[in-house]
């Protein structure tokens, strides 16, 4: 049986080494810290100069890659891919890197994001000829890119870009080179760092990641994001910059912020850790209610629940304990037992909630189902009174751009009021973050511009996959 949690889909992770002797190892150890953004399926691809190698697999990073594996992908430049499925099937054919060898040369590309017009362009590129080997909106990327009649590969890969709508940050190598790109609205993370020469090395090894929590365990420094609308181009040369398409209005996904990420990452300009106390602290100035203790719903909900402890100044406790070694499947007792898959994951420490009144924490309600599990759970451990508090407004649209949302009708939020969302979850009171003290906490306007989408409706581009949905506003080009 699959435990199914009720959160948002995490979307995927790049991972790129240009430049180390290791690179896939480097790889392989920087995908362990991604792998959060994706458990779904894993892939390496590597070159030694003459030839791409690659490995991938459905499952988890440790289960796919041994030393065996990776003594089987020489050479020093690695690219890397988490993946959870936002658009094509779960399925091994889906898996990245994607590796093609072509009239511009052997190529491999990992993709974070959804682009939004990739139907539209599958099907012109089908109508002239192109055969699809995957499911996946990637890999009209490598179509446009072979299909490209600039001479250059640099220049083929700009072309490709600038017909790409929505979400992505790319890693591309070939033989020699690594790209790392972001589209001009800059929806996904992607951070560039470096490795400081070492035993008698000429130039620094280059590396790129969906989240800089990734260099720390290489031994890479933070650089800077890559910008949306940049290509880096890494090869014998050293490393350039240019920009594929006019940069537009950012549209930073905000949710990064209030989970996605992990707080020991800094995205879009702002430490998580720092957004995510942010935000606890604005909730209780805005929702603040008389309690005996804060409890966050982990792990997702304790840096926001900290951040309320200290601004609340009521005392904060881990009156749920989350069990970090449940896997993806489990055999449940013949006789049911209510809310197994929540009790698998937490347990409630009787000790702390008998007889309090409680603030649970946590980042977000999407369903709700898990929510009133956990809920009736601190009930049952005698907790006197329950006030529910989300970091985040109500999530009332699916998103587009890289996470693998529910549709609308299954959206709580977007088919009942906030009252009746309580009383669905059986909460005292429930109150959300305000859209404006959202974007506050994570900078918006200092350190980023943000797409709202999922809380308004509202989406910063022209094409998207359903019908019944605002326009955005007429955009302003800075």
């Amino acid at each position: 049986m699959f435990i199914d949690s009720d959160k948002f889909r995490e979307e995927c992770g790049v991972m790129a080494i240009y430049g180390h002797p290791e690179a896939s190892t480097l790889a392989y150890l920087g995908l362990h810290a991604l792998q959060h953004r994706g458990q779904e399926s894993a892939g390496i691809a590597s070159s030694d100069g003459s030839t791409i190698f690659m490995h991938k697999s459905m499952g988890l990073v440790m289960d796919i890659f041994n030393e065996d594996v990776l003594t089987r992908l020489p050479g020093n430049i690695a690219i890397g891919h988490n993946r959870y499925s936002t658009t094509g099937d779960s399925a091994v054919l889906n898996a990245q890197p994607i590796r093609v060898d072509c009239n511009k040369g052997m190529i491999a590309l990992a993709h974070n994001g959804n682009l939004v017009n990739a139907n539209d362009i599958r099907s012109r590129l089908e109508r002239s000829g192109s055969i699809f080997q995957t499911t996946s909106d990637t890999e009209v990327v490598v179509h446009l890119i072979a299909q490209s009649k600039e001479q250059t590969l640099p220049d083929a890969i700009s072309d490709s870009l600038r017909r790409l709508e929505g979400a992505f940050s790319l890693v591309i190598m070939t033989r020699d080179r690594v790209f790392a790109a972001r589209d001009s609205r800059g929806f996904r993370p992607l951070s560039m760092g470096i490795i400081p020469a070492a035993n008698g090395a000429k130039q620094d090894t280059v590396v790129f990641a969906s989240e800089s929590c990734a260099f720390d365990l290489i031994g890479a420094k933070f650089q800077r994001d890559v910008k949306p609308g940049e290509l880096i181009v890494v090869g014998p040369e050293g490393v350039h910059s240019r920009f594929f398409a006019e940069t537009k209005k950012q549209s930073s996904c905000i949710f990064e912020h209030v989970y996605f990420s992990r707080p020991d990452s800094e995205i879009f300009g702002q430490s998580v850790q720092v957004s995510r106390e942010a935000l606890g602290r604005q909730l209780a100035k805005e929702a603040g209610i008389e309690a005996d203790i804060v409890v966050p719903v982990p792990d997702s909900g304790v840096t926001a629940a900290l951040g309320y402890a200290a601004e609340s100044g009521i005392p904060f406790r881990f009156g749920l304990i989350r069990n970090h070694y449940v896997g993806r499947t489990f055999i449940e007792p013949e006789q049911r037992v209510r809310d197994f898959g929540v009790k698998l994951k937490l347990n409630p420490v009787r000790s702390l909630l008998e007889g309090k009144r409680v603030i649970l924490i946590d980042d977000s309600i999407v369903r709700g189902t898990t929510s009133r599990k956990i809920v009736r759970m601190v009930r049952d451990a005698g907790a006197k009174e329950i006030h529910l508090r989300i970091s985040c407004p109500p999530t009332v649209s699916p998103c587009f751009y890289g996470v693998n949302t529910p549709s609308k009708d299954q959206l709580i939020a977007a088919n009942k009021s906030i009252d009746e969302i309580r009383q669905y979850i059986g909460a005292d009171s429930l109150a959300y973050l305000s859209l404006d003290g959202l974007k506050e906490a994570c900078g918006e306007g200092v350190k980023a511009s943000y797409c709202t989408a999922c809380y308004t409706g509202i989406y910063p581009t022209e094409f998207v996959d359903v019908h019944d949905i605002k326009p955005a506003p007429a955009e302003v080009k800075i």
